[in-house]
């Protein structure tokens, strides 16, 4: 008896056992449960903190609004709150990086067209100062040519006068060799369309242009301009065919006289050579050569001075 009854005992204690074990494992899943559940929640603490912190701090006065609201008036406000942003589902999420993004391009691009702006300024201020050159240079250069023509013609013509002027556009004032001024010297080249000469054979009376003159004054006038132009800027040598040809004995003498004071000038001597029919030019040459054809066949020959006298005056005569 005694032994059925710690029997019944130890079968009571198992089954008891049995039900604390199966009540220990039941509390040990809702533990995990529990912790698992923590573990969410602790994440998702954290994303609303991250999304308070972007949304930035909550003025006191709004707090002071809802500091003694109630868990369910929160939460209904909060409701209402979120079908109101469900009206804007369709705007586009990105607008903001893209916002972001575009608005750096923005900054970028408006400091490229700053520093694209301040070298046009830069080249703009070249292009005005070589402009500026370029003109003064051109202004120099008329008055020193118009200068030296006005000495040359009168070298040329002893009682006669010339002057070079630059002709500009239509309804602008033409401009002389004495006119200048530093201030609007752009303005002046900007309206020059070439040079034109304007002389007077006798000193007095008209000045007459050049579709007024002779051929052979014509041809006096441009060859003043050919020696102005020497006299500013030399070169070593020149050639002339025949520039003597269409002028009277008076102006041959005078231009021989005058090409023989180039060629021996200290400042800036120089080799002329030229063809002639014409005694004027011979009886001022260092050296003269004779062209001969016969047989066709051209031959050169050094001639002294009498024999090239003779030899053109031959020519002329034949």
């Amino acid at each position: 008896k005694r032994s059925r009854e710690v029997k019944t005992n130890i079968e009571s204690l198992k089954g008891k056992e049995a039900i604390e074990t199966e009540n220990l494992q039941l509390c040990e899943e809702r533990i995990e449960k529990i912790l698992t559940k923590r573990g969410v929640e602790k994440e998702n603490i954290s994303g609303f903190a991250q999304r308070i912190r972007e949304l930035g701090t909550l003025p006191n006065s709004e707090l002071e609004k809802i500091k003694n609201f109630s868990i369910k008036k929160l939460m209904k406000s909060l409701s209402k709150v979120n079908e109101e942003v469900k009206k804007y589902s369709h705007v586009n999420k990105k607008a903001l990086d893209q916002f972001v993004n575009f608005s750096d391009q923005r900054e970028a691009l408006l400091k490229r067209k700053a520093e694209v702006d301040e070298g046009q300024q830069q080249i703009k201020s070249l292009i005005r100062h070589l402009d500026r050159q370029k003109d003064e240079a051109i202004m120099r250069t008329f008055r020193g040519v118009a200068k030296n023509f006005r000495e040359v013609f009168k070298e040329l013509v002893p009682h006669g006068r010339g002057e070079l002027v630059m002709v500009t556009a239509a309804n602008a004032p033409q401009t002389t060799s004495g006119s200048s001024d530093n201030s609007d010297i752009h303005e002046q080249v900007d309206q020059f369309v070439g040079v034109s000469p304007r002389v007077s054979f006798t000193g007095r009376g008209d000045v007459f242009r050049m579709r007024q003159l002779s051929g052979g004054q014509r041809a006096l006038v441009a060859l003043t301009l050919i020696f102005a132009i020497q006299r500013c800027d030399p070169a070593p040598f020149y050639l002339f065919d025949e520039i003597d040809q269409a002028l009277d004995a008076n102006h041959r003498k005078m231009v021989a006289a005058l090409i023989k004071r180039q060629a021996a000038s200290e400042d800036a001597p120089t080799q002329f050579i030229t063809t002639t029919f014409r005694p004027e030019l011979v009886e001022v040459a260092d050296k003269t050569y004779g062209i001969q054809f016969q047989n066709k066949i051209s031959s050169m020959v050094l001639l002294d001075k009498p024999e090239a006298i003779k030899f053109v005056q031959t020519v002329a005569s034949s």
